[in-house]
């Protein structure tokens, strides 16, 4: 691994100032992918500038599904760049930069809309219903400069934090990626058991004789299969996603009209339900 160093503090707070662009060209496919290239490409032409085929990879490869809080997405693009630019390949970056997507996301949203906007709300609205008519510009002033100001603290802190950690830990960075590629995998996992659900209606009734006449059993399917393998068919059914998106490239739209397809059958055949 060597290091070209080629970015300065002022790549890293213009990439900062691009995370306003992250929502740009978002879609149902990959979500904040096209934002994400979109915002970290001044700094990529500046490392991979004379190499083309190289800027056109890295772009590529950045362009996948991602879903982050704009207001701390500095923290993952200083990093980012902090360890491209001491000559990592995205294979080793990737798995950080996944980890920290849904953590921030969470804190993100929780910061941005449960706290900061409501505490400004309560102010200016207050100020407004006392005839301040200026009210609720100063809203928008103060709200948006203490997103700024979030944003620029937390790209100088992903910045120092990506430095350090490409000086003493280069060495097991590679290890490090593998553990932050095993945080994203079971997080994946815990998701597709939560949200993905699927039940089969489908009941086995079995009639049995006895002395005082015939009895009829009912054997729940269902109940059988959460016995066995809690929330089998959704993580079955996930992985049918995934070999449909690894082996023959899928895409989102495809699935989603798949899903569609097996679930009114199914639940037309009485097999499926809610």
């Amino acid at each position: 691994m060597t290091g070209s160093n080629k970015l300065t503090t002022k790549d890293y707070r213009k990439t900062t100032l691009r995370s306003y662009f992250l929502q740009n060209g978002f879609n149902y496919s990959n979500y904040q992918g096209l934002g994400y290239s979109l915002v970290m490409y001044p700094a990529f032409k500046k490392l991979y500038g004379n190499d083309k085929a190289k800027l056109s990879d890295v772009l590529s490869e950045n362009i996948e599904f991602y879903n982050t809080n704009p207001n701390l997405l500095p923290f993952i693009t200083s990093i980012h760049l902090a360890m491209a630019d001491n000559g990592m390949e995205y294979k080793e970056t990737r798995g950080i930069k996944m980890a920290l997507m849904g953590p921030l996301a969470g804190i993100g949203d929780s910061l941005s809309q449960f706290c900061i906007a409501p505490l400004f709300s309560t102010i200016f609205a207050s100020l407004a219903m006392n005839n301040i008519a200026m009210a609720p510009v100063f809203f928008l002033l103060a709200e948006n400069l203490t997103l700024l100001m979030i944003k620029f603290g937390m790209g100088a802190y992903g910045q120092r934090l990506g430095t350090s950690m490409i000086d003493k830990l280069s060495a097991k960075m590679s290890l490090i990626s593998n553990a932050a590629s095993m945080v994203g995998v079971t997080v994946i996992a815990g998701l597709a058991a939560t949200f993905v659900k699927m039940k089969v209606t489908l009941t086995y009734a079995s009639s049995q004789k006895a002395a005082k006449g015939a009895t009829t059993s009912t054997v729940d399917i269902q109940a059988l299969l959460d016995k066995v393998a809690p929330a089998l068919l959704p993580v079955l059914y996930t992985l049918l996603m995934y070999y449909l998106i690894k082996k023959h490239g899928w895409t989102t739209y495809k699935l989603v009209i798949l899903t569609v397809v097996i679930g009114v059958a199914l639940s037309a055949l009485h097999i499926l339900g809610a």
